[in-house]
């Protein structure tokens, strides 16, 4: 099977083939950097991050693009007031450049607890106004852009096929516009390129149309040109992106170079708080620092795979607290295998478990050669687990050859393609790590002492106690094991 994906441009799914045969180029829309990340955008970078390691995992060279938006915009059809990264600076009392650090940080954090691998380029648009005052120049030479009030504008009349990602025409825009006018623009459509900053507008640049700062979607455009090309495979980003965010950045990349700007436009769903979007305009996100302080971010990271990239993702409390029993019985054949290899001898391999292990190979890479359907991933995943359960359990004795086909699977597909299976220490393996497990120990002993005496609601409790601490016992016919819970 090939690897197809959904292309929101044309509305199909697509076989993927890049612009140039074995190398990929992607970019995606990264955050703005005025407050700490929520789960809607672990949704969207989780997704993304997994369609990279597939990609690379093809044995594609892959070079992904994601930039971090330092620098707060206004609407287009504002003149006045301060953008989102000025306005919070100024309830924080700080610089603008100052609080962006400080969220970049933050975000960069957390992404790294979620397991995400950094992008290969991470431009910043303050670092890039050069390449986004070209790019203005560029398109005011094609007549594609006019000057007005300080301010440089897209005519977005001059640019036909406008409204093709997001399947609207531009008579039925510009029927619909409900926007105040402003008298600089000839339609209330156009789009601002470069805005003048007014007097109290503390981030500005100085171009040749006086100081002022780029507009919205020109970072975009600028910075994914400059390191991936004029035409490039792939650009993603959340569905609210489409228009008229990414919409806009096709008419001005395409306008400019008059080549096509993006092969192929993907586009994951959004995270909902009761069916409504998660987002912080309506104050009902929850920030993946308040979440990772109830759940390990490995879980917050399953729970989004557990759904396709394009379907939403409804958050609640009983779906997150789902999502860790799941991934923890995921994990229990895995940590079973690894016990298994250490005593394990050398014997001819288990010609009947490699069959098994070729096939639930097969399903996963169907799964992901679908448009990445990471929830089918992770059934074939957890398919594989269930006989691997009852392979562990049969008391049939199998060889290292075989158990390390089997720790290979798990490390390939749930750790390099998904990220959801990794190396985790066990409880205390921090700096009083011998002292911590000496005291898990006696009380698992104690509680074995107190069960022979019969003393079961002791027993029990001591048992509850450990798990609320995060450790989980297993009583198995050699014994009483022990693990760290997620």
């Amino acid at each position: 099977m090939t690897l197809k994906l959904y292309n929101t441009l044309t509305r199909e799914k697509e076989e993927f083939k890049p612009l140039h045969p074995g190398m990929v180029g992607i970019y995606v829309c990264g955050p703005t950097v005025y407050d700490h990340p929520h789960l809607g955008h672990a949704k969207s970078y989780v997704s993304f991050d997994v369609i990279v390691r597939y990609l690379r995992h093809l044995k594609y060279k892959v070079r992904y693009v994601q930039n971090i938006t330092d620098v707060g915009h206004l609407t287009d059809n504002a003149d006045e007031g301060e953008d989102k990264i000025e306005e919070r600076a100024r309830l924080e009392r700080v610089e603008p450049m100052e609080l962006a650090e400080k969220y970049m940080k933050s975000y960069f954090d957390d992404m790294d607890a979620l397991g995400i691998m950094r992008a290969d380029i991470a431009p910043r648009a303050t670092g890039h106004i050069p390449e986004q005052i070209e790019l203005v120049e560029k398109l005011l030479a094609k007549g594609v852009a006019y000057e007005a009030g300080g301010s440089v504008y897209f005519d977005v009349n001059k640019f036909k096929p406008y409204g093709q990602l997001s399947g609207r025409r531009l008579d039925d825009l510009q029927a619909s516009v409900r926007i105040e006018p402003n008298p600089d623009k000839r339609c209330p459509l156009d789009f601002a390129l470069w805005k003048k900053a007014q007097p109290n507008h503390i981030m500005r640049w100085r171009s040749p149309w006086g100081d002022g700062f780029p507009g919205w979607h020109l970072e975009c455009s600028a910075m994914s040109m400059k390191y991936l090309g004029e035409t490039f495979d792939i650009h993603g980003g959340g569905l609210e992106n489409i228009f008229p965010h990414h919409e806009c950045e096709i008419a001005q990349s395409e306008a400019a170079n008059e080549e096509p700007f993006v092969r192929r436009w993907m586009h994951n769903n959004m995270v909902t708080v009761g069916g409504q979007k998660m987002g912080k305009s309506l104050d009902n996100f929850v920030t993946l620092k308040a979440a990772f302080a109830v759940h390990n971010p490995q879980v917050i990271r399953f729970f989004i795979l557990n759904s396709h990239y394009r379907s939403p993702l409804d958050y609640t409390d009983e779906a997150l607290n789902a999502a860790a029993t799941g991934l923890e019985h995921l994990l229990i054949p895995i940590t079973g295998v690894k016990e298994r290899i250490r005593h394990a001898r050398e014997k001819p391999p288990e010609e009947a478990i490699l069959e098994k292990i070729s096939e639930h190979r097969r399903r996963f890479l169907e799964a992901m050669d679908d448009d990445f359907n990471t929830a089918e991933a992770l059934g074939a995943l957890f398919q594989f687990s269930r006989e691997v359960n009852v392979i562990l359990n049969s008391g049939q004795e199998i060889g290292l050859k075989t158990l390390q086909e089997i720790d290979s699977f798990y490390h390939t597909f749930g750790g390099e393609v998904l990220g959801v299976v990794t190396e985790k220490p066990q409880p205390g393996a921090g700096g009083d790590a011998k002292g911590e497990e000496a005291l898990i120990k006696l009380l698992v002993n104690t509680r074995e002492d107190l069960r022979q005496a019969k003393q079961y609601q002791l027993a029990d409790e001591i048992r509850k106690k450990l798990a609320e601490l995060g450790v989980i016992l297993e009583d198995k016919p050699e014994g009483v094991k022990w693990r760290s819970r997620l």
